[in-house]
């Protein structure tokens, strides 16, 4: 137990913060003890100071408070304490609320918030009590809160009860497995389990790898009746590193066996989330060149296959920030599209790479009067898509079920797709 004032702020940070007098959207004071306002103006003073690296501390000592915040979408979640607690309480905790209201909303956005105000603060009722994490979980709380729907809000402007709070106690509330919801019955009991990737990697400016690895999460989609007990095996579970799992996974045979057991909440959850890391080559390669001369800047770039993942790679994509000296820019592409945004992001849309040529991107930039050479160089951001295929090499060996009433169906997918994959010139 700890005596912990904990106050909930969800701030929007979806344009730069120009001034002290940002809107704070939702504020949820959960104990007695009322947290002054001042301390957002505190932290956005610190934002604007500090830049975006002061957005990526977690945990920020205040002169008067102990500030966790997490971001999603352009949504930056506060809470604030004005004593010691263990930090991964209120991080965790954040996290919690996010996805809660992702869940319910169909997404994190501004007008999403502000049109849902009186859902958003029902949750945050029943997910915390006093300053302690309560309720949590997205099966109980939808039987205890119904979901915003088109139903729903003409039922509260016909009756004027805008509230979506049920009057009866949840019945997994009592359960062993609080994460599931009792007597579930489905007309097809099936399983559904998507290995989801993202690649990290740096390149340098002389094309050697810097750093490449793999962030993963196993989704599972169950739609299965009464109490099942799975179990899901690994070919090569050695290769993972920095494991989390949902609650509903039992630890021992992990530890042991490296084996997943759980019984699953209803529907679509995040199961287990991995890194696979020093991993010694990406799909593709880009190469940028760029020379300067004269007051102009001749750019070169080609992209292709470094290592054939024996599936398509599709949605490739590369784009850089031009340098503000750069007065404009006159860029093609002999496959696919090149475009120039409005705040001058250069963005080249290349989809699949052709058997028949590699895509390359080439034009000239203007630099401004008095500027003979380019001397910021742009780093380049890549993106890819590959279904089908689990770059880390990470396999799935077989999925056992138990205590169903008839035989379900299993289905098994891979996606890897790029995360943070820049290349510097």
């Amino acid at each position: 137990m700890y005596s912990a004032y904990i106050m909930l702020r969800v701030l929007s940070v979806t344009e730069l913060v120009r001034s002290l007098d940002m809107e704070v959207m939702l504020e949820k004071q959960l104990t007695g003890h009322r947290v002054d306002r001042s301390i957002c103006a505190w932290f956005w003073e610190q934002v604007i100071s500090q830049g975006d690296s002061f957005k990526l501390v977690p945990v920020i000592a205040s002169p008067t408070h102990y500030i966790f915040q997490v971001g999603r979408e352009g949504i930056t979640f506060l809470a604030c304490t004005q004593v010691e607690m263990p930090p991964l309480m209120g991080i965790e905790f954040l996290c919690r609320v996010a996805d809660v209201l992702s869940d319910y909303l169909g997404g994190l956005n501004e007008d999403v918030i502000k049109d849902n105000f009186v859902i958003v603060y029902e949750l945050l009722d029943e997910m915390i009590d006093n300053g302690f994490p309560l309720t949590t979980e997205a099966n109980i709380l939808r039987e205890m809160i119904a979901p915003p729907n088109i139903v729903s809000k003409m039922l509260s402007v016909v009756t004027g009860n805008s509230s979506n709070v049920s009057t009866t106690l949840p019945s997994a509330t009592a359960s062993c497995v609080p994460w599931r919801t009792t007597d579930l019955k489905h007309s097809s009991n099936e399983v559904y389990v998507d290995l989801v990737e993202e690649m990290d990697a740096t390149i340098n400016r002389d094309g050697a790898l810097v750093k490449c690895e793999i962030y993963g999460e196993v989704q599972v989609n169950s739609h299965l009746s009464g109490l099942p007990d799975l179990t899901l095996s690994f070919a090569n579970p050695s290769i993972l590193n920095d494991v989390r799992f949902h609650p509903c996974v039992r630890f021992r045979p992990w530890e042991s066996d490296q084996l997943l057991s759980f019984v699953p909440p209803d529907g679509q959850f995040k199961l287990m989330s991995y890194r696979v890391k020093k991993l010694k080559s990406t799909p593709i390669y880009v190469k940028p060149q760029l020379t300067s001369d004269c007051g102009t800047c001749r750019v070169n770039v080609m992209v292709g296959m470094r290592n054939d993942p024996g599936k398509t790679i599709d949605s490739i994509t590369v784009e850089f920030q031009l340098p503000p000296c750069v007065l404009s820019a006159d860029l093609t592409s002999n496959h696919g599209t090149v475009n120039i945004l409005a705040n001058k992001t250069c963005s080249w849309l290349i989809g699949r790479i052709p058997k028949d040529k590699a895509p390359s991107m080439s034009g000239t930039l203007l630099l401004e009067t008095g500027l003979e050479r380019l001397h910021v160089s742009p780093t380049f951001q890549v993106g890819f898509r590959i279904m089908g295929v689990a770059l880390s090499g990470l396999q799935i060996d077989k999925l056992d079920l138990k205590n169903l009433p008839n035989r379900p169906y299993k289905g098994f997918r891979a996606l890897t797709r790029a995360g943070e994959f820049e290349v510097r010139s």
